[in-house]
């Protein structure tokens, strides 16, 4: 079945005023949280999304010159787009940008929220095959009183029905576009993208959201991001080393980094002997301290024969996931005379990602020759090693 591809609109077309209360001369979105401009957050946040195929910014008529100098450079990213007079307009001209590129799901994200994480994201995107919409969202905590005047309470909300909306909101295109190009021909400010979904009749999920995943709106905002940042300080970075080694027995293709490579013969082994992934997955577990395969898939359990690794190495990214950890990158060198490597790098790179749920931009696959020495040179086999960079909390 086709993956759905996948565009990201990002709504960043306010003046930003709130925030300017501090002394800052720069937009909301433009300002730095160590280091780094906010928009250019909330934009890498994205483009680490599996079957990401556009990402579209919508700007203030003011901000072309701010927008530039992020200097942002990926092959994904379309011209921004100048905003309408307000963020329901905005919305709209970001989805007559997307349009020309049909893509089957939209995500519509704040500028404001740097903090999407990937689980988030993904939650959302996975809500989309049975619903038209979805959005993450919290649950309200706070009692909530409503008052009619602002100083007496009418009544008393249930909060057990009230949940604080977040972005990313996704929809499927073709159903946000119609239902934005009708609201458009109203009299009516929506507040949220979901809010027009629902007007016009979509059904929208809630997914869990994340409480670090805030707006910035008031300057007391930009202390809290700091800190949510500086929390990094107490993640440690740990290293992981995996080697493995698969001989050739008579066959017509091998698997390498998840890719079915055409080949004079195959490799032996009890699941799809994939020596790469093999190797990968053992210096993940490496990291976090969790043993290798053999521990968690013993080769004696004939449930694992004729597996695809991949089902080994998304359950290593589910432990550092588990340990409240991220794979920071990975690097695997593949050692053998033939098949050649290098055309199915990309295909790796995609695959072991989408596995991992990372961006492709954290992994390296290389590949190199024995010099015909040894028995990788005499092409009985491959040889492959790896290692993983992983950040988890630290224990001390």
């Amino acid at each position: 079945m086709r993956q759905k591809s996948i565009a990201v609109l990002v709504v960043a077309a306010g003046k930003g005023e709130r925030v300017s209360a501090d002394g800052s001369t720069d937009p909301k979105q433009y300002r730095l949280v160590a280091g780094k401009p906010v928009l250019a957050r909330t934009i890498s946040a994205f483009l680490g999304v599996p079957n990401l195929t556009r990402l579209v910014t919508v700007i203030h008529a003011d901000h072309a010159e701010r927008y530039a100098a992020l200097r942002l450079d990926d092959e994904r990213l379309l011209p921004p787009v100048v905003g309408g007079a307000s963020r329901q307009a905005s919305v709209l001209e970001g989805l007559k940008a997307l349009a020309p590129h049909k893509p089957d799901l939209v995500l519509i994200q704040d500028a404001a929220r740097p903090f999407a994480t990937l689980q988030v994201i993904g939650d959302v995107i996975a809500a989309l095959d049975q619903y038209e919409g979805a959005l993450p969202a919290i649950g309200v905590t706070d009692t909530i009183k409503r008052s009619a005047d602002g100083r007496q309470v009418t009544v008393t909300e249930d909060r057990s029905q009230l949940f604080a909306a977040q972005t990313p909101q996704g929809f499927r295109f073709g159903q946000i576009f119609s239902a934005h190009m009708r609201a458009s021909t109203i009299r009516r400010q929506f507040t949220d993208d979901a809010e027009i979904a629902e007007w016009a009749g979509l059904r929208v999920a809630i997914v869990a959201g994340d409480r670090d995943n805030i707006k910035i709106t008031h300057p007391g905002d930009f202390t809290r991001a700091e800190r949510i940042i500086s929390g990094d300080q107490t993640m440690e970075t740990r290293v992981g080393t995996g080697f493995d080694v698969h001989p050739f027995e008579p066959g017509d293709a091998v698997w390498l980094g998840g890719v079915r490579i055409p080949h004079k013969a195959k490799l032996k082994g009890h699941s799809d002997a994939d020596v790469a992934l093999h190797a990968l997955t053992d210096a993940i577990l490496g990291a976090i301290g969790e043993g290798d395969i053999g521990v968690h898939f013993p080769p004696s359990d004939m449930q694992w024969r004729g597996a695809a690794s991949t089902v080994f190495l998304k359950h290593a990214g589910a432990l550092v996931a588990r340990a409240g950890g991220r794979i920071v990158n990975l690097d695997v060198t593949i050692v053998c005379e033939a098949p050649r490597i290098g055309p199915h790098v990309a295909a790796m790179q995609g695959i072991i990602a989408e596995t991992l749920g990372i961006a492709t931009t954290r992994i390296a696959i290389k590949a190199t020759t024995s010099e015909q020495l040894g028995f990788t040179g005499r092409e009985e086999g491959i040889v492959a090693m790896a290692s993983a960079s992983v950040e988890v909390p630290r224990v001390d």
